[in-house]
């Protein structure tokens, strides 16, 4: 009998072990391979080239073809461009250009959202539809159309000022004829009207968004803080914005990481890369990249640090939402 029961026993603690032993599914890995392998081609290969690339002195195409070898330069592209003074320029135009266009874009954004929220079902939708054709415009064409409109012989704003009367143009703005006026010329008025692109191809994402955060806010706290008698500005301050703080920060980062690398709307409206008093990091390294004579490397190595200063940004959210998750 007593052995019988130590053989029990010895069984059921060599099965215990198996049993404890967590069972691995592979099977949501290999459903996620090809995603993986798919975002390896398309993402970190090319990364990965820019990286090497920044390292080495390349200043023609046969380089990248392989026909002549590629001289080992080590950091001497990233010193280049951190002691070059105009690198400074862009830098600061970027952050200037970043910040006020998410800031811009979040305001504009979020009051759409919550006038969408407001309004009945239909018209709701009306007016989110007209919203989100700028949203699914192409930003080559949406850019294209709005040069036109800033064209200086037969664009829209050159006609309406034409139609202002002498004396208030003249008064106002100090010439009456409008007609040949280069709107792109002066940097502070082309970065107003890139501004003014991009902020209106990006306002329907952060409105929608927004609009969807609203939807998930119990409507019992807006009443009960109107009951108690707090206006509409409290009433978001104290009750929405910290419900769709979480929300906001994605908006925001995203934004940023937007903006940090416009491109093409800049490219179209400057009409090439001469233009170098409005230069921005995503044109600039376009621009060292491919204007003759052409320094990849160089170019490169603004993309690089580019690429790392979006990584902070990036950061620096996701330390801060960890943080807010442990309090």
């Amino acid at each position: 009998m007593t052995t019988l029961t130590e053989d029990t026993g010895t069984a059921a603690a060599r099965e215990t072990p198996a049993r404890r032993r967590p069972r691995v599914d592979r099977l949501p890995y290999l459903l996620l391979l090809p995603c993986l392998v798919i975002i390896g081609v398309l993402l970190l290969w090319p990364l990965g080239q820019v990286v090497a690339m920044s390292f080495y002195k390349l200043d023609s195409v046969r380089q990248l073809r392989g026909d002549r070898e590629w001289p080992w330069v080590g950091l001497a592209n990233y010193t280049q461009i951190l002691a070059d003074p105009f690198f400074r320029t862009v830098l600061r135009n970027t952050v200037l250009f970043a910040a006020a266009n998410v800031a811009l874009t979040m305001i504009l954004g979020t009051l759409v959202g919550l006038l969408l929220n407001r309004l009945g079902r239909k018209m709701a939708t009306f007016v989110a539809s007209c919203v989100m054709l700028a949203w699914a415009t192409p930003a080559l064409t949406g850019t294209i159309v709005w040069k036109w409109i800033f064209d200086d012989t037969s664009g829209l704003v050159t006609w309406l000022f034409n139609k202002l009367p002498d004396g208030l143009s003249q008064t106002l703005f100090g010439r009456s004829d409008w007609t040949g006026y280069g709107w792109f010329n002066s940097p502070l008025l082309f970065f107003a009207i890139l501004t003014l692109v991009v902020v209106w191809h990006s306002f329907p994402f952060i409105a929608v968004s927004v609009l969807a955060g609203l939807k998930s806010v119990p409507s019992e706290l807006h009443e009960a803080a109107r009951v108690d008698g707090a206006g509409p500005w409290k009433v978001f301050w104290k009750i929405t914005f910290p419900l769709l703080r979480p929300v906001f920060g994605i908006l925001v980062v995203l934004s940023t990481i937007w903006d940090f690398k416009v491109f093409t709307q800049q490219f179209v409206l400057a009409g090439g890369t001469q233009d170098r008093p409005t230069f921005m990091l995503s044109i600039y390294s376009y621009a060292e990249a491919f204007s003759p004579p052409p320094k990849y490397g160089v170019g490169s190595a603004i993309a690089v640090i580019l690429t790392l200063i979006l990584l902070v940004v990036t950061g620096l959210y996701v330390r801060m939402v960890l943080k807010q998750e442990d309090e």
